[in-house]
């Protein structure tokens, strides 16, 4: 085990977990990267192509969850098809009017747009808002735990 190369994983892996609450930073890609500089460092000891490939499937799912759990919640507290491309879109204009936090209001305001747009009620579109939020939060709770069992694989094979 390099002691170096220990140190440099872990500095990403805390990287990568903060990642997962800013949305400035790449959590999951940050965390993989950290294990493949390791096995650079350390020679790939213990290390396999299976264990990179198993990372790099969590990590794509990560990123499946990142995406789809705002929709989830739209769809879960009865949004239309409009409220969740509302969403989506008030993710990426969110993202590019009001830097990381867009991430958080932009699909809430995208969501409510959504309904507002089929004349719903003000009452209904905020609902359907408030789930994408829940889904947003689900979302980074699953994202979290996920992150978590890449580090603690990472560590039963390597230790």
């Amino acid at each position: 085990m390099s002691i170096i190369g220990m140190i440099i994983a872990v500095l990403f892996f805390i990287a990568g977990i903060a990642g997962a609450v800013l949305p400035v930073l790449p959590g999951a890609p940050l965390i993989w990267l950290g294990m493949l500089l390791y096995g650079l460092i350390a020679g790939f000891h213990n290390l396999s192509w299976t264990f990179f490939l198993g990372q790099g499937l969590a990590v794509a799912l990560i990123f499946f969850v990142d995406y789809f759990a705002g929709a989830w919640g739209v769809r879960r507290y009865g949004g239309s098809k409009e409220a969740v491309w509302g969403s989506v879109i008030g993710a990426l204009l969110g993202l590019i009017l009001m830097g990381p936090f867009g991430l958080i209001f932009g699909p809430f305001l995208g969501a409510v747009a959504g309904e507002l747009y089929l004349k719903n009620t003000l009452e209904k579109a905020f609902r359907v808002g408030v789930g994408t939020l829940i889904g947003f939060f689900g979302g980074l709770v699953l994202k979290l735990a996920i992150e978590i069992v890449m580090i603690v694989w990472f560590f039963m094979a390597v230790f």
